[in-house]
Formats: C-alpha cells, sequence, structure tokens
C-alpha cells in the first residue's frame, strides 16, 4: 500500500507530499524521503533543513512507519551545502541567524540522525558530495548506485570540508583513504564507495530501490525495540574503554529485556529450546509466535 504524507506546509496543488523541498512516500510500512531540489542537485538549504527537521519528527511518531529511506530527486542524493543559501547569505546577516541554521542543520544530519529511534537507509541514487556525507554516514546503512558519483571536493573550492563532514568520514574510512579523498578532492563511484566502507551495498542503478526495498523489509522483521537499544549501544561504546563498555552493554541488555514489551528473548529462547522451530543467526524468531 502506498500513501503520499501531506502535512500544512504543503503547497496546495504542488503535488510534492510534504513541503517545498522535501518529499514523502509511505509504503507497506517504509517511508521514503526524498530531497527535492532537483534543478539544484538536491543542495542542502535552510529549506530542506527546517523541512528535514518536521519530516523526521513526524515519522518518529507515525507507529505506521517502521524503516525511514532517504534520497534525492533526479540525478542526485545531494550535492552538498548550498554554497548561496547555504554559506553566502547567512555570512552576510546576523551573526546569531547564522548560527542558528548551523546549529538547526546539525541537528537532523548526526544528532537525529545517528540516534533516530527507526532505522534509516541512504539510498544513494547519484551525486553525493561535502555536506552531504553527514547524511549518508548519519544513516545506519547505506545502498548505493554502482555509477552514483562521490567527492569531497571542498580543496578545490579552497576551503575544508567542515560542519561535521570529516569527523564523520574518520568514522567509517581508514586514515590513508579518508586523507587521500579529502586532500586530492578527487570523485570515486559506488562500487569503490563500498570498497571503502561508505556504504554497505552497490548494485546496478535500474536495481537500486528493490535492493534498498528488500535491506528495509529484512529491518522490518526484527524487534523494533531491540534493534534500537542495538544501534544505540553500537554507537555510545565506540568511544568507551573495554571496561567501560561491558558495565553499559551488561546493563542496556537486562534493561533491554525488562523493557521489550514483545519478551523477544523469552520468545526466541522458547522457540529455540521447546518448539526447536528457530534457528538462530539463520532467520528471525517468529515475532507472534
Amino acid at each position: 500500500m502506498t500513501a503520499a504524507i501531506a502535512t500544512g506546509g504543503a503547497k496546495e496543488g504542488s503535488g510534492r507530499g510534504w513541503g517545498e523541498f522535501v518529499t514523502v512516500e509511505t509504503e507497506d510500512g517504509i517511508a521514503w524521503i526524498t530531497l527535492n531540489r532537483p534543478e539544484k542537485q538536491n543542495a542542502i538549504n535552510p529549506g530542506i533543513v527546517r523541512e528535514m527537521i518536521a519530516v523526521l519528527d513526524a515519522m518518529e511518531e507515525d507507529d505506521s512507519v517502521g524503516v525511514v529511506v532517504i534520497t534525492g530527486a533526479g540525478d542526485a542524493f545531494s550535492a552538498g551545502q548550498d554554497l548561496k543559501e547555504y554559506f553566502r547569505v547567512p555570512d552576510a546577516g546576523p551573526p546569531l541567524d547564522r548560527e542558528r541554521l548551523y546549529a538547526s542543520n546539525a541537528a537532523w544530519q548526526w544528532r537525529r540522525m545517528m540516534y533516530f529511534r527507526k532505522p534509516t537507509i541512504a539510498m544513494v541514487n547519484g551525486w553525493c558530495f561535502g555536506g552531504a556525507f553527514q547524511v549518508l554516514i548519519g544513516c545506519d546503512l547505506a545502498v548505493a548506485a554502482d555509477d552514483a558519483v562521490f567527492g569531497l571536493s571542498e580543496i578545490n573550492w579552497g576551503i575544508i570540508p567542515a560542519g561535521i563532514v570529516t569527523k564523520s568520514v574518520a568514522e567509517v574510512m581508514s586514515q590513508r583513504d579518508a586523507l587521500y579523498y579529502i586532500m586530492t578532492g578527487e570523485t570515486f563511484d559506488g562500487r569503490r564507495a563500498k570498497e571503502l566502507g561508505l556504504v554497505n551495498i552497490a548494485v546496478p542503478r535500474e536495481e537500486l530501490r528493490d535492493r534498498t526495498r528488500a535491506l528495509a523489509e529484512t529491518l522490518k522483521a526484527k524487534n523494533p525495540f531491540v534493534l534500537r537499544a542495538a544501534k544505540t549501544a553500537y554507537h555510545h561504546v565506540k568511544s568507551m574503554s573495554w571496561e567501560s563498555a561491558l558495565e553499559y552493554l551488561m546493563a542496556k541488555s537486562d534493561a533491554t529485556k525488562f523493557r521489550d514489551p514483545e519478551k523477544g528473548d523469552q520468545a526466541g529462547m522458547r522457540q529455540f529450546l521447546d518448539e526447536k522451530s528457530y534457528r538462530p543467526g539463520l532467520q528471525t524468531y517468529e515475532r507472534n509466535g
């Protein structure tokens, strides 16, 4: 079942599902969020920032949405930050307005995305440059078209990959690879992005949506409470010592078992030990069993 989601922010007759710069379509529990400035290669402007904050709030509250996919309209995922609307205009205005814009952008691109309460997938359909890396890496998983074009081209503009771009890249790429592309500004395709660890899967463009949907369906089948706890735990323990991580994970595991409304651990144990109907590692326990 497919349905477009509209809010009061949508322009009458625009056919854009959500607002001027972001569209949303739900399909069988998957929310397909599209950055919608194709004439600007979906460069991120203040409008996208505002609408994405509202969209993520709505998707988090919508119980019918199990997985969120973020992509771009046309031939681009996103060309990064809009040089005029995001930099030149705010730089010439009141400093407080500039700081508010930057804080709002950080709020959705990494603070919100990394700890979003539902699984997120970046579907990279084309150009992915600069600030778009924050969105890409902020998502839990990523699928790219083989011929998608990636680049950290800031060096060619006489600037550095700022915002939180360099930090994001350092999280998923090796030092040698990260510095190579940061320092040269060279581009690379989806296949290379897979080799670098930027994306999980690279497929021919015609298979992109179907492969992304299949991944989303896999995530939908998992216990959502435990899935959320697992990814939250991962982000926290990365910066902990081994001793602190052990204490945190044991406490998090106990809290997850206690609070899980499905009592998934008990269902899994019963199906594996008593009913012999479940093979861990090969399938998900029967959630309604």
